[in-house]
């Protein structure tokens, strides 16, 4: 059977593939023409001649094609092999690093890996091909592959952008409509690291259109469209997002790019599956595994041990994939295995590698069976023994062997564990990572209690009064009119006083308290607030009209702190409170009494868990009690009381939570339609305003504390 194909992959894998199928495969074939000698050599303005001498001149140039990323140029000689003697030539002149010659059946495979991409030319000179590269960097260069969908010729008229419009595709696509003034327009389109770079070669760019479009809502992956000017040409900038793909072509006068959303699928086969080798390119047909291997041993310097049951031949056709995806392919499709150590690679059957492997652990346990034992002592500093010995023999997962055990004596802290030597280093392994100190914080709550109250109260008494005569209903008619008593006012004092009555020797009787006719008073208790009193009599003070007049504004503030703190340990509860425990009679199933106690205390119930970053993580539980004003049984509680989870950062202070409250009142009592009358209806009514404000916040504070650092610093 006839093994035929070609490669197209890394210098050193040309060579040597090159060598291994010319000299397993086709040994005993004739070619009719061979390669002599290869020559390289300088010319001017940066250009490298190629001289390749052949046994007899080719009739004509060979078939030739390059390759971007890497940048290689390739040249196919058909029935033609190679009498060089080595298959890989190290050059280093101007843009060519080297050239490997690669034969595979009756073909022969010339390929210049370049430092760059650039043009070249190919010449026929008697019984050598001439290969000239430029020294001109081709579109896109190194910095990213080019597609180029026409060319710019000198000369050549100035050309326009008509619009540059953005669609959604049905797909979810994002797609770029750019309308062109003619289809002759240069286009250049290239990569430049996540972005998709269009330049339209010697064509204007309207004002209107040099903007950026922010596409974001769309819902696609492209983002911003940026559309600039550059010298004489335009260049649009697509700045997609993720993992896309794209895709560009031109119908007549527009340019459409479309980019979308690649698949997951896409992706893995995209990124290599997270195969990190160089890539290469393989293409044959029923090619034995065993050499396949060999040379991917060759390329990577690997040393590969392939087993005798290692057989068979493959068909393989991969494009631009890292090697050890390849070799992971290759394996996959035979049902292969590999263990590798180091540098080396022992490939096999997975069935015999999983019973090597298994033959291995179980003459490892043997051996562990049949290992004597030992004793040692291991003292502990900070861990307590019976936790650290209950670690060790727990059951559902065993540190200690099946013949280990382990001892402790409580009144040292000292643990003694026998067991194997190799299990008595994992016993002292861990206990280096367990028996450490401790870590504490000190956690500090502030509970804040603010009040700010404000009342105020207007009220009034009116009373007629005659000394030895009766009354008006209202108090005023008897005094209205009469102009032959002229009246005369006096000013009381405060409510209460008390005077002798109006008699022959003048004196002027106190205010009344017992003919009122409109008694709304503010309501203040004796001595408080203000009063005004006026007393209207005639001149034989016989007659009297009683005036009082009674204010109360009151303002008042109030601010109470609680702070209790707690030093605990990590993942330690610790409680701390301070109050009274109310005593109350309660009776019992008996029927006689008992006292039992409620407790009104200031509380502070934590357990902490100090990250690895620091932070503190925190179960709390913050009580504010007080007993209540109600007289009643057992005793009401008045309870201020939060109960959360928090994390907060070391040294750090949040509030964690609040209580606002706000009692607002307004009221009026008055004698219907006088209090109503304007100017003196006041002497008619009472007005009454509250406005109380209390406020309830809570802080809490951790601090993780040094080891160094007592409670009282």
């Amino acid at each position: 059977m006839k093994i035929q194909g070609f490669l197209n992959f890394s210098p050193i894998l040309s060579g040597l593939l090159g060598l291994l199928l010319a000299a397993a495969s086709f040994a005993a074939h004739a070619q009719a023409n061979t390669i002599e000698s290869i020559n390289v050599s300088p010319a001017t303005g940066g250009k490298v001649i190629v001289r390749v001498t052949l046994k007899d001149a080719p009739a004509s140039p060979p078939a030739g094609f390059t390759v971007n990323n890497p940048p290689r140029i390739a040249f196919d000689f058909p029935n033609t092999g190679s009498a060089l003697g080595r298959s890989a030539q190290e050059v280093g002149e101007g843009d060519l690093r080297s050239i490997n010659v690669v034969q595979a059946g009756d073909r022969t495979r010339l390929v210049l890996n370049l430092s760059r991409a650039t043009s070249y030319d190919t010449q026929i000179e008697g019984r050598a091909l001439l290969i000239t590269l430029q020294g001109a960097v081709a579109a896109g260069g190194p910095a990213g592959m080019t597609t180029r969908f026409a060319e710019s010729r000198p000369g050549e008229q100035r050309h326009a952008l008509r619009d540059i419009d953005f669609r959604r595709g049905g797909n979810g696509e994002g797609r770029i409509v750019v309308d062109l003034s003619d289809n002759a327009v240069g286009i250049d389109l290239k990569l430049l690291g996540k972005t998709i770079v269009v330049d339209f070669i010697n064509t204007a760019l309207p004002k209107n259109l040099q903007r950026r479009l922010d596409v974001t809502d769309f819902g696609t992956p492209v983002q911003t469209i940026d559309a600039v000017t550059q010298g004489g040409n335009t260049r649009v900038v697509i700045e997609p997002r993720g993992n896309w793909e794209h895709t560009a072509y031109q119908s007549d006068n527009r340019f459409i790019v479309e980019v979308k959303q690649q698949s997951q699928e896409q992706d893995r086969i995209a990124r290599g599956g997270g195969y990190t080798g160089e890539k290469l390119s393989l293409n044959f047909q029923n090619v034995e595994v065993r050499a396949v291997l060999q040379v991917i041993a060759d390329f990577t310097g690997l040393n590969i041990i392939t087993s005798d049951t290692v057989s068979g031949s493959l068909t393989l056709r991969l494009k631009d994939v890292p090697w050890d995806q390849a070799l992971d392919i290759i394996l996959q499709s035979k049902g292969l295995d590999m263990r590798k150590t180091g540098n080396v690679v022992w490939i096999a059957p997975r069935d015999e590698l999983a019973t090597r492997e298994k033959l291995a652990l179980e003459a490892q346990q043997q051996i562990s069976d049949l290992e004597p034992t030992r004793t040692e002592s291991f003292q502990l500093n900070y861990q307590k023994g019976a936790d650290f010995q209950k670690l060790l023999s727990d059951p559902q997962q065993r540190i200690l062997s099946k013949r280990g055990s382990a001892v402790v004596d409580s009144r040292t802290n000292m643990i003694f564990v026998q067991d194997t030597p190799s299990r008595l280093e994992e016993v002292r392994k861990l206990l280096r990572k367990v028996d450490v100190p401790v870590r504490q914080v000190m956690i500090e709550s502030r509970i804040v209690e603010a009040t700010d109250t404000f009342s105020r109260n207007l009220g009034v008494r009116l009373g007629y009064r005659e000394e030895g005569g009766g009354r008006s209903p209202l108090g005023l008619g008897n005094s209205i009119g009469n102009t032959n008593r002229m009246p005369v006012v006096t000013f009381g004092g405060a409510l209460g006083t008390v005077a002798p009555n109006a008699g022959s020797d003048g004196t002027v009787p106190a205010f009344s308290t017992g003919n009122l006719n409109v008694n709304l008073p503010a309501p203040v208790g004796a001595g408080s607030g203000g009063l005004f009193s006026m007393i209207l009599f005639n001149q034989s003070r016989t007659k009297f009209i009683d005036l009082e007049l009674s204010a109360l504004q009151a303002d008042g503030k109030g601010k109470v702190i609680s702070s209790p703190r707690v030093l605990t340990a990590d993942q330690v509860e610790a409680i701390i409170e301070q109050g009274t425990e109310v005593p109350y009679q309660q009776a019992t199933s008996s029927g006689a009494t008992s006292v039992s106690f409620k407790k009104a205390t200031l509380s502070l119930k934590v357990k902490p868990q100090i990250t690895p970053d620091d932070n503190v993580i925190m179960n709390l539980r913050i009580n504010k009690d007080s007993v209540s004003t109600l007289a009643v049984t057992p005793p009401a509680i008045e309870t201020k009381q939060i109960v959360t989870e928090v994390l907060v950062e070391n040294g750090g202070t949040v509030v964690i939570g609040g209580i606002y409250t706000q009692e607002e009142s307004s009221g009026t009592n008055k004698v219907p339609v006088l209090g109503d009358l304007p100017y003196v209806g006041f002497l008619f009514k009472q007005n009454l305003k509250r406005d109380d404000r209390r406020e309830l916040l809570i802080f809490i504070s951790p601090k993780v504390l040094k080891d160094n650092l007592t409670l009282r610093q």
